[in-house]
């Protein structure tokens, strides 16, 4: 099967050619990687350019979808592509569990290097950046933790703004 160039999508999601088929057998752990890693399906869907129904599709164990996405997942996850990949039914290896808490432990150093006001605490955590990425360079450039939920866009706000309810509902009576 070929795809026009003209045609391929943004990475995540699938064109509407591609059958996606599902199995019996679990192929991909994307949505236990998503939630070990607390990222939202949201986030996900607006790092993959695609729609939240079409995340908790792919998230589906029995889902076969293509190499791409799961390239899309690893780079939206920011985890080793092994991790997102099932390993005959056996628990994550050593090596992935501690390659996971080294990350979110940088996560917290890089949080504390950029909120702190003191010297004296932006200097530990700048030692404490530099001892993690000697430890594992691949932690170079890792994004702090999120301070508060990112804003939404005008075409982001969902159903709820659309519903209005009528001017009565909020209507006081005086004689209370």
């Amino acid at each position: 099967m070929s795809i026009a160039i003209s045609s391929v999508p943004e990475v995540g999601a699938l064109p509407a050619s591609i059958a996606v088929h599902r199995t019996a057998r679990a192929l991909h752990r994307l949505g236990a990687v998503r939630e070990r890693e607390g990222v939202s399906r949201r986030t996900v869907a607006r790092r993959l350019n695609t729609t939240i129904a079409e995340v908790k599709r792919q998230e589906d164990e029995t889902t076969d979808i293509p190499l791409s996405a799961l390239y899309g997942w690893q780079e939206a996850l920011q985890v080793p592509m092994s991790e997102l990949l099932v390993d005959q039914g056996e628990p994550l290896a050593s090596p992935i569990r501690d390659r996971a808490k080294m990350l979110r432990i940088m996560k917290t150093a890089v949080t504390i290097l950029e909120r702190s006001r003191q010297p004296s605490i932006q200097r530990t955590a700048q030692m404490l950046v530099e001892q993690l990425t000697e430890l594992m360079p691949e932690l170079e450039g890792v994004s702090p933790w999120p301070a508060v939920g990112k804003s939404r866009l005008p075409s982001e706000y969902g159903q709820a703004i659309h519903r209005r309810l009528p001017d009565e509902v909020f209507a006081f009576d005086e004689t209370e």
